[in-house]
């Protein structure tokens, strides 16, 4: 079940979704998710948030945040996860309501399942190579995790939306 209102969802989605595209597509071309990128998405909800969430539920997503960040350090430090795709991990759990952590998790098991899937096949696919030569990702040993978490985050904007909308 997902508890974050299909309006703030709504108010929400397009602008996280330009944010987290772009931040995939820096992660697919140069294995980096910029601070500016980080940013963007934590102003969307500092700016956006007063307005869509209930004020308590809006402080929340600090302390959320707060966590997350301790989680990201600890993923960085000790099980290699970038420190950007952490970053960029922190500013979404900001939109997460406790209630649907379950939900966002489990999409985004999916979505890194799927991504890392997609991304070894288009890899070895000898036109998109010839169409994206100077992606870095091609090459790199690790996955660009910021394809799986732009996804999460979208699809999880677009269904509270449309299963709240219901």
């Amino acid at each position: 079940m997902i508890s974050l209102s299909p309006q703030a969802a709504l108010w929400f989605l397009v602008p996280v979704a330009v944010v987290s595209f772009v931040a995939a597509f820096n992660d697919l071309k140069r294995m980096k998710l910029p601070n500016a990128v980080v940013l963007a998405l934590a102003a969307i909800y500092v700016v956006m948030g007063p307005f869509l969430l209930p004020f308590d539920q809006y402080l929340w997503g600090f302390a959320h945040a707060a966590v997350m960040y301790v989680v990201a350090l600890f993923a960085y430090a000790y099980l290699g996860v970038g420190a950007g795709d952490g970053k960029f991990a922190v500013a979404m759990s900001m939109f997460i309501p406790f209630s649907d952590v379950g939900a966002v998790l489990t999409l985004f098991a999916a979505f890194l399942l799927g991504a890392f899937v997609a991304h070894r096949i288009a890899r070895a696919i000898p036109a998109i190579r010839r169409a994206t030569p100077d992606w870095v990702s091609w090459e790199h040993k690790k996955f660009p995790m910021g394809l799986a978490l732009t996804g999460t985050m979208v699809t999880y904007l677009a269904l509270a939306v449309v299963i709240r909308a219901l």
